[in-house]
């Protein structure tokens, strides 16, 4: 039991608040799938969920699973609130932005310099609805404005006409009512026309809600924004379900499907079986299975139905 508190210790304590907001927290080893800490708050007599969420860096529907018996928009004064902030690594390379739908979280891995520890930020971020879907896919950053100017795409003006809002412009420039903020980024996929961008809306992080772009929290995106190079690969997952090691402890992470995907993700239950087989089939899961490792079947169940997004400890110890 030493042995693993020690790590628990060195992995997921040895971070550093660069503000109040944004995170940096050591990137463990490649055997290890985990980082973070899970941490609760109280409530404020005027808080909502998601002035919570944002304090902490966390998105709506992130901060709403994980809470599913607080009211969103009147939680009890002095009410716990659990805050999401510990994740297993989607299945990528841990190299430049990784972005997974389904959580709607990105995951930063910077190119560490010569002396320094590698590190891993990762921040809450909108996506495109189910009928402006976010492309899967590598690509990588091509483009980087501050106080861009905005060109709404033909098709975006045309669906507001057809929903009987009013029209937009040709040209919308940089101020309050950019709905790209003040940074952008622009992705090499899609002939270059997604953006990684700022927001006036930003109750919409963590929502499906962009028409395909990826949104993220002002503060959000203007810290990263002069930390990331031209060229950044820029890797999109959808993984629902997420499986990760910490020594021989096996966890998993659950999201609800992507809408779009709910005909695949149907028997949900089956499709966890199956991830969970094909990962203990890798050879790098082969490594860690002790010849008296189970699954708990019981906890995993609860899992499957809670759906919250916080990984949980599916091994029997």
């Amino acid at each position: 039991m030493v042995r693993y508190s020690l790590l628990f210790f060195t992995v997921f304590v040895s971070f550093v608040f660069t503000t109040a907001r944004a995170e940096t927290w050591v990137l463990p080893p490649e055997d290890i799938d985990i980082f973070g800490q899970m941490r609760t708050t109280q409530a404020g007599r005027a808080d909502t969920l998601l002035d919570i969420a944002r304090m902490y860096d966390i998105g709506q529907t992130e901060i709403v699973l994980a809470n599913p018996d607080v009211d969103r928009w009147m939680p009890e004064d002095g009410s716990t609130v659990i805050l999401p902030s510990r994740h297993i690594f989607p299945q990528a390379d841990r190299k430049g932005l990784v972005l997974n739908l389904p959580e709607m979280r990105l995951y930063y891995f910077p190119q560490s310099k010569k002396g320094e520890k590698p590190v891993v930020m990762t921040f809450p971020i909108g996506i495109g609805r189910m009928d402006w879907e976010t492309p899967l896919g590598l690509s990588k950053i091509i483009e980087k404005k501050k106080d861009p100017t905005w060109v709404p795409p033909e098709s975006i003006k045309k669906h507001r006409i057809a929903n009987g809002e009013p029209p937009l412009p040709n040209v919308v420039p940089p101020g309050p009512d950019n709905p790209l903020g003040r940074h952008a980024m622009r992705l090499s996929i899609g002939s270059g026309s997604y953006l990684i961008h700022g927001t006036i809306k930003p109750y919409g992080v963590g929502m499906r809600v962009s028409s395909g772009c990826i949104r993220m929290y002002p503060e959000d995106i203007e810290h990263l924004f002069d930390k990331i190079p031209l060229g950044t690969q820029v890797n999109i997952v959808n993984q629902p379900i997420k499986l990760g090691w910490l020594l021989d402890q096996l966890y998993i992470e659950l999201h609800p499907p992507l809408e779009e995907d709910e005909g695949k993700y149907a028997d949900y239950q089956q499709s966890v079986f199956d991830v969970i087989n094909d990962f203990l089939a890798n050879k790098n899961s082969q490594k860690r299975l002790s010849s008296d490792f189970e699954i708990d079947h019981e906890v995993l169940q609860q899992a499957i139905r809670e759906k919250k997004g916080i990984p949980v400890l599916i091994s029997r110890l």
